[in-house]
């Protein structure tokens, strides 16, 4: 198994799929629909069911049930890359037996054990590295790669008891709109698990709730010869700003149940100037107050102001999935139980950012997050173990039939 799941990896990462929030339409970028469609004559091709392509990159197709009286369940994964690292022409470089120390990616980037220390965990195991000029696209392409080689052992082991499987691939979850145009109840699954996470044995119910703060700073141009007494520099009073931002409460200061500020853009020129913060808080109430501090913040900065004017608009994201998903515990313990069923030691950690699944938990459909088996995100020291990817195959075919056997199990009673 764990060759066709490499050669189907090896084999996506090359399509250029990087989503751009700066598009409205959807899918943002050609290559998603591109790829999706290549994918579309795949899950033809490996005998899958109710294949379905929409012109905006969302793709369905099930694996029928091999027995009655059991819950409908959904696998999903994301077609898109981030777009803050070169998602194109990616050459992966696969490294077998891995020795321990630094991997060269390049004659001048390294990926080091002493930077990212959890590459000592995987001695003597394959790792997939990039080359160092792009990401490798693990976020999402191992979990398509999983989804389709867990599905496909289904669909060729008929004898494995299972209800009706699904899986969706979804368009621009990087910036944000995996969720958009996602039909929860042409979806048909009463649950669904999202393939997006890291390590080994990551198993996510909870994330951050977040939204976008734009604060946009107003001045007055002239030409600069003349601009004693007229000209009001946006930008100065922009940075300004930003420097009376605390320093601590930021992601680079933060971690596990820390929530932050983060200033992801800052643009402008004289006449008008915006900074960009993500605003991020695991507890809801602590989450609403730090879009109230920051909005207060903005209207005291700009009743002080002699000359131009500070204004904010604030915009609201996604939500902590654990306020849906903990009224399931069922979910939870099958995945729980399907990793230990695996030798795969369950680490429930929250998510520090979103997934497709924590805007679906709000639309009615309750969707936790698993493991990919993936390092260092969005950027050129991205990494994967292929060992942990077969790991998360098993565990898609494990939470399947346990999905079955729990439920037959009820019914008998």
């Amino acid at each position: 198994m764990s060759k066709p799941l490499l050669d189907r990896f090896l084999r996506y990462v090359t399509f250029n799929t990087q989503s751009d929030g700066q598009v409205s339409a959807c899918p943002s970028t050609a290559g998603q629909l591109a790829f999706a469609k290549v994918l579309a004559q795949e899950l033809q091709q490996l005998g899958f069911s109710d294949v379905h392509l929409n012109d905006k990159a969302y793709l369905r197709a099930k694996v029928p049930a091999t027995v009655q009286g059991v819950p409908a369940i959904g696998f999903i994964a994301h077609l898109d890359t981030a777009p803050d690292f070169s998602g194109a022409d990616v050459k992966p470089q696969i490294i077998e037996n891995y020795p321990g120390g630094d991997i060269m990616l390049s004659s001048t980037v390294s990926l080091s054990a002493q930077q990212y220390p959890s590459l000592n965990q995987y001695r003597g195991q394959t790792l997939i590295t990039t080359n160092g000029d792009t990401l490798l696209g693990g976020d999402d392409k191992a979990g398509i790669a999983e989804i389709i080689t867990a599905l496909k052992h289904l669909i060729d082991n008929p004898q494995l008891s299972h209800g009706d499987i699904l899986l969706c691939f979804t368009p621009d979850e990087e910036i944000g709109r995996g969720a958009d145009l996602f039909d929860v109840a042409g979806f048909g699954a009463q649950w669904a698990y999202t393939v997006d996470g890291g390590e080994l044995g990551e198993l996510e119910f909870e994330n951050f709730n977040a939204a976008t703060a734009v604060v946009t700073a107003t001045g007055n141009n002239c030409h600069p010869g003349s601009a004693f007494g007229v000209m009001i520099n946006a930008q100065t009073m922009a940075a300004r700003f930003h420097a009376t931002m605390p320093l601590a409460d930021t992601p680079e200061n933060s971690q596990d149940y820390d929530g932050f500020f983060h200033l992801m853009d800052m643009q402008g020129v004289t006449e008008s100037a915006q900074l960009t913060y993500l605003i991020r808080d695991f507890d809801r109430d602590q989450f609403e107050q730090r879009k109230q501090w920051l909005a207060s913040r903005v209207a005291k900065y700009d009743a002080e102001l002699t000359v131009g004017k500070l204004t904010i608009d604030i915009t609201d994201s996604y939500y902590n999935m654990r306020e849906q998903v903990e009224g399931h515990p069922h979910i939870i313990d099958i995945a729980k139980s399907a990793m230990l069923a695996c030798n795969v030691e369950p680490i429930i950690k929250p998510i520090r950012g979103g997934t497709d699944g924590s805007r679906l938990s709000f639309m009615g459909l309750p969707c936790p997050n698993i493991f990919t088996g993936g390092h260092n995100f969005h950027g050129k020291h991205e990494y994967i173990c292929l060992e942990s990817m077969q790991k998360a195959v098993e565990v898609i075919i494990a939470i399947s039939c346990l999905t079955a056997e729990r439920y037959s199990s009820t019914n008998k009673a």
